[in-house]
């Protein structure tokens, strides 16, 4: 595909060299010309890992796709009525307290006991990979993370316990800075559940087209972007990735956030490849994110300072895994070896309809080690029968294969954009996206956002 793409371009660079121009000109063409290469390389990366998983392959990616998740900071995620009635319900009400309310951190300026100084000490002491100048911007991160939202943060806390040291197992595999998995606090809450309202899902906010890109399966019984390993694993391909682009890992987050394209718009009109100096440029519901980062950083950091301790989150300090190759059902283990089915789901939510679906191809099961040997110990018949009449019909299961799974997306209208043009492209019908989007006539506008639900 490389040499496809200089075979297209030498005879632009040739007639480029032979015409009469300034060296300034000369300069400022070639330069033009770098950024379109890039561009067209960035496509044919994203072309290639379209292909690879077409193929059924793993997506290698020497540089980053620019269809990247445009997350939101989530302030309420929107649970699925199965999913509301297991732990996670319990752990996201828990972050979703009057201790944590909404802020316009544009407007707000906080003020804290501790001094400036020791502020900035502290946040230089942290000696991290990944940081910023103290700053007014900054400060009102440190200051939210770390007393504004002191519930939410316990929470956090002691999500973090069971969380991040497969964060960090992860990301040492890659040789990523560990402190990256403070990224997964900005972007969900540490909530493996949550759904944005742009459609991402998961503790990494993946968008469907992200994930897919990625490797992660998303299909009617499984949605990886729910796996805690498998997602995570994905994540910090994407980053490896965007710091091979930026060369700086506060680009590379803010590529996670925007995109890679909306970073690179910001630093070519900036003219610079220093945050502070493209902060501006950045979308709105980006530059915060960065400064975000780090107040999370910095509050986990110095908790202890902070009289925050980590709140009982109900996760097992310890997993076990199991390899399932054959369809289960997390009732058929409930029941069987006697643990909530609740507890299953809390450490599985890949599965969306309690069905592991092993006959597809090996699955994984997470239980805590304190019930491994329990689910050893029962006859894997025993285990495999048990009600899968019932649980497992073959038409309960051919219902499930069939109904595909919707998801949210929000389209950004462009110009030259017409309601049938995008209703056709999505698959949905002009009508629906109206009713929808509570529209009472078919104009649109450049920038206007559109929600659609698909099935995928």
């Amino acid at each position: 595909m490389k040499k496809i793409l200089l075979l297209f371009l030498l005879p632009v660079l040739l007639l480029a060299a032979a015409l009469p121009v300034s060296a300034q000109s000369r300069k400022a063409l070639i330069e033009k010309q770098r950024q379109e290469i890039q561009q067209l390389q960035f496509s044919l990366d994203s072309l290639q890992a379209l292909l690879d998983s077409l193929r059924g392959g793993i997506p290698s990616m020497e540089s980053i796709s620019q269809e990247v998740p445009a997350q939101v900071f989530p302030r309420r995620e929107e649970l699925s009525p199965e999913q509301t009635d297991s732990l996670m319900h319990l752990w996201f009400s828990q972050m979703d307290t009057e201790d944590q309310p909404s802020y316009d951190m544009d407007a707000e300026r906080f003020t804290s006991d501790v001094p400036d100084s020791e502020l900035e000490r502290r946040l230089e002491a942290m000696n991290s990979y990944i940081t910023l100048p103290f700053n007014a911007t900054v400060k009102n991160y440190m200051v939210l993370y770390s007393e504004k939202m002191r519930s939410g943060m316990r929470t956090l806390l002691g999500k973090s316990e069971y969380y991040f040291p497969i964060f960090e197992e992860v990301l040492a595999r890659y040789g990523l800075p560990l402190e990256l998995k403070y990224m997964a606090v900005i972007e969900s809450h540490l909530n493996p559940v949550a759904c944005s309202k742009a459609g991402a899902m998961g503790l990494w906010q993946f968008m469907y087209g992200t994930a897919k890109g990625y490797g992660l399966k998303i299909n009617s019984f499984v949605d990886e972007r729910l796996d805690v390993r498998k997602s995570t694993d994905a994540a910090a391909r994407y980053l490896r990735d965007a710091y091979r682009v930026f060369g700086d890992w506060n680009l590379a987050i803010c590529s996670y956030n925007c995109g890679a394209a909306n970073v690179q718009k910001a630093i070519k009109r900036s003219g610079s490849t220093r945050f502070w100096d493209i902060y501006d440029y950045l979308p709105r519901e980006t530059r915060g994110y960065v400064p975000a980062f780090v107040g999370a950083m910095y509050a986990f950091t110095y908790s202890r300072e902070y009289g925050l301790e980590p709140a009982e989150v109900g996760m097992p300090a310890v997993c076990d895994t199991f390899h399932i190759v054959r369809n289960l059902h997390f009732k058929q283990i409930s029941e069987t070896i006697g643990i909530p089915a609740d507890e299953i789901k809390a450490l599985n939510p890949q599965y969306l309809h309690d069905i592991i679906p092993g006959s597809e191809g090996m699955c994984v099961l997470k239980l805590p080690l304190s019930r491994s040997a329990a689910f050893m110990e029962v006859p894997r018949d025993s285990l495999y029968n048990h009600k899968s009449a019932e649980l497992l019909n073959p038409q309960v299961l051919k219902n499930i294969s069939e109904s595909g799974r919707e998801v949210r997306i929000a389209y950004k209208v462009k110009s030259g954009d017409i309601l049938g043009r995008i209703a056709i492209r999505n698959g949905v019908t002009v009508a629906q996206i109206k009713k929808w989007n509570h529209m009472k006539s078919d104009t649109i506008r450049p920038g206007q956002i559109l929600y659609i639900y698909k099935k995928q």
